[in-house]
């Protein structure tokens, strides 16, 4: 039975990460309901477990970015400098302060629907171009440590968030999605490092599943790879509505789970 869990761990995360490599997120905060409901990992080894689907699957999507010479931006730098301490303060305040749930669900929720929600209006009805200004470098960078802070917490990345946003401000999901991927990676990284130093502590309950978190990387890291490839073959437009309807759709699923 243990192996039909692994398997399809890595069916799962190939499947979610064909369809969200294009549009910048990893996957891992699509990832967390079926480790919840599905696969029943507990508390708060649902984070670190998550963290290291990111860390595995990261360079498949991230290589073939790299390839189209779409990673040296300095988007990517700031994302980058801005999440990685803000991911460290959340997976402190993961162990410490936040280990139910129910009130991890109603948040993710309260924050993925209304964005997807936001940004498919944006798409159908493109603002004007004086109100669709790109974001300041300070801003963006003041964006990626709150969104790394909530991926601490919660083990998501960060992606699902910062695409959403940045594509709603008028930046392109072709530039945003290299860049929100390569900072999830970098973020999931230290978390996953943060995790392994807390645990040392003797706070219980927040090892990964390592078998799990491996198998859905591993099936992620393919994924990833193949969603990256299809991206440039994909319109503008199409891609801001998919990101727009998994933010939306994945936010309303937790929410209910909440309720339950």
């Amino acid at each position: 039975m243990a192996g039909s869990v692994e398997l399809y761990g890595l069916a799962v995360g190939l499947m979610i990460a064909v369809v969200t490599a294009p549009v910048g997120v990893s996957g891992a905060v699509f990832l967390l309901p079926v480790q919840l409901s599905v696969f029943g990992v507990p508390g708060p080894a649902v984070t670190p477990t998550n963290l290291l689907y990111n860390v595995v699957a990261g360079p498949g999507a991230l290589l073939r970015y790299r390839r189209a010479g779409l990673l040296n931006s300095p988007l990517t730098r700031r994302l980058v400098i801005g999440a990685l301490p803000g991911v460290v303060i959340g997976a402190v305040v993961r162990v410490f302060a936040v280990t139910g749930s129910t009130v991890f669900r109603l948040l993710v929720a309260g924050l993925l629907m209304p964005l997807g929600l936001w940004l498919i209006a944006r798409t159908l009805r493109p603002a004007p171009a004086a109100s669709a200004a790109e974001p300041s470098p300070r801003t963006i960078t003041g964006l990626a440590l709150a969104v790394g802070i909530v991926g601490g917490v919660y083990g998501i990345g960060g992606g699902s968030i910062l695409g959403p946003l940045l594509a709603g401000r008028g930046m392109p999901v072709s530039q945003v999605a290299p860049a929100a991927l390569a900072s999830t990676f970098a973020t999931s990284a230290a978390g996953a490092a943060t995790f392994a130093l807390l645990s040392l502590t003797g706070s219980g309950g927040i090892a990964p599943d390592w078998h799990l978190g491996l198998a859905c990387g591993l099936g992620g890291l393919i994924g990833g790879y193949l969603g990256a490839y299809l991206q440039p073959r994909l319109p503008e437009t199409a891609l801001r509505l998919l990101l727009g309807v998994l933010a939306a759709s994945f936010g309303a699923l937790y929410a209910v789970q909440s309720l339950r």
